[in-house]
C-alpha cells in the first residue's frame, strides 16, 4: 500500500516539474464574451486575456465566471480551443474546466478531451504528459457532483472515479452550484490517495477544508471567495497559497501587487489596496445580485470589465455586454458600475481595446 508521505512526495515533484520557477499565486477564471448575435467573441476574449496575462499565472476556462454551467457542448469546445491557442500565444497555463453535474459526465468529457489533445500533440495513447505539456494544461478542474442529498461517501466515490484516470486534477468547492461541500476529512483522504490531485479551489467562503487538520498533503490551495484578500494569503500568515478570483478579470494588476507586496514583507500597502479592491467588488456584486440571468460572478465582472475595455465613457459609447442567456446587462447597471468604479478610484481613463 502506498503511504500518504510517498503520495505527497510525488505530488511535490509533479508541481515542481510543472512550475520550476514556483507556482504563481494569482489565477483568473476568465469571462466569456459574446457578439451581439450570441456567438462567442474570440477576438474580444483574446484581447481580454492579453490584458490580464502580465499579472496572472493562468486561466480557468471555462469556469463559473465564464458561464461554464450554461454553455452548450459546442460552446464549451470553442472556448477550450480558444484557451489552448491563447495559452500558447501568451505563455500562460490553463486549468481546463470540466464542470458537470455527474462524475459519469466528467469522466466522459475528460476522456474525449484527452483523445483530442493527444491527436493535437501527436502523442501516443498512453502519453498524456506530453500532450498536456504541449498544450500548457496545468490540470482539469472538477466539482463534486451536484446534489444536496449526496453523502460524503458518494462524493468521495465520484471524485475517486475522476482521479483514478490519473490526469492532473483541481477539485473546486462550489456549493453555490453543487448544493453540497466536500468535507475536510474526505478532501484529506483524496489528497493522501491520489498524487494527481494537484490543486484545491474553494469558493464557499467558509474555507472549512484549508482550516481543518489534517491538511491536504501539499495540494496547492486556491481561494475563490472574494474579499479580504491580504489576510488569507500564506505570505501574511493565512492558509491559502494562491487565489483563483473572478475579480482578477478586472483587478489583476492590483491583486498581483497585493500578493507581491506581502511576499516582499510590505503588509501595510498590501492591506490598504486589498481593502479598496474588496470594497468595489462587494458593491458591484450587490448591484447585480437581483438580476434574473446568469450569476453574480459573471455579471459583476462583465459590468466592471466593460469600463476596463472601453474606458471611462463606456456607459455612453459602447453597448452593454451581452449575457449568455440572451439579454444584455441593463444600462442602469452599467452606469452605476461606472459611478462605483469612480467612487473607489478605479475608473480607467482609457480601455484595453483602445477606447
Amino acid at each position: 500500500m502506498t503511504s500518504p508521505e510517498s503520495v505527497a512526495a510525488r505530488r511535490a515533484v509533479e508541481l515542481r516539474r510543472l512550475f520550476p520557477e514556483g507556482l504563481p499565486p494569482l489565477w483568473c477564471p476568465a469571462l466569456t464574451h459574446y457578439s451581439p448575435d450570441g456567438a462567442g467573441d474570440a477576438g474580444r476574449m483574446a484581447a481580454h486575456l492579453a490584458h490580464l496575462a502580465p499579472f496572472v499565472g493562468g486561466f480557468l476556462i471555462p469556469g463559473s465566471t465564464g458561464d461554464a454551467w450554461e454553455l452548450t457542448p459546442a460552446e464549451r469546445d470553442e472556448l477550450r480551443e480558444l484557451a489552448l491557442v491563447q495559452a500558447a500565444r501568451l505563455r500562460r497555463y490553463v486549468l481546463v474546466g470540466v464542470l458537470h453535474a455527474t462524475d459519469a459526465a466528467m469522466v466522459a468529457d475528460l476522456q474525449a478531451f484527452m483523445a483530442g489533445l493527444r491527436r493535437r500533440a501527436g502523442a501516443g495513447a498512453g502519453d498524456a504528459a506530453t500532450a498536456l505539456a504541449a498544450a500548457r494544461v496545468a490540470a482539469f478542474t472538477v466539482c463534486p457532483p451536484t446534489g444536496a442529498q449526496l453523502t460524503q461517501v458518494e462524493i468521495r466515490a465520484a471524485l475517486s472515479r475522476v482521479l483514478a484516470l490519473g490526469l492532473p486534477t483541481a477539485i473546486y468547492q462550489l456549493p453555490q452550484v453543487t448544493g453540497n461541500e466536500l468535507a475536510p476529512e474526505v478532501a484529506a483522504e483524496l489528497a493522501a490517495a491520489y498524487d494527481n490531485f494537484l490543486f484545491f479551489k474553494d469558493t464557499s467562503g467558509a474555507d472549512r477544508v484549508v482550516l481543518a487538520r489534517p491538511g491536504l498533503s501539499g495540494v496547492f490551495t486556491l481561494r475563490g471567495a472574494e474579499g479580504d484578500y491580504a489576510r488569507w494569503f500564506a505570505a501574511a500568515g493565512g492558509p491559502y497559497q494562491g487565489f483563483l478570483l473572478s475579480a482578477a478579470n478586472c483587478f489583476a494588476r492590483e491583486l498581483a501587487d497585493v500578493f507581491a507586496w506581502l511576499q516582499a514583507g510590505r503588509p501595510g500597502p498590501a492591506a490598504a489596496l486589498s481593502t479598496r479592491v474588496a470594497a468595489v467588488v462587494a458593491d458591484v456584486f450587490a448591484l447585480v445580485r437581483p438580476l434574473p440571468w446568469g450569476n453574480a460572478f459573471a455579471n459583476a465582472n462583465k459590468a466592471m470589465d466593460h469600463f476596463f475595455a472601453h474606458g471611462a465613457r463606456a456607459a455612453r459609447t459602447a453597448p452593454p455586454p451581452r449575457l449568455h442567456a440572451g439579454p444584455s446587462l441593463p444600462r442602469e447597471v452599467i452606469a452605476e458600475t461606472g459611478r462605483l468604479l469612480e467612487q473607489h478610484g478605479f475608473l480607467p481613463a482609457s480601455g484595453y481595446l483602445g477606447a
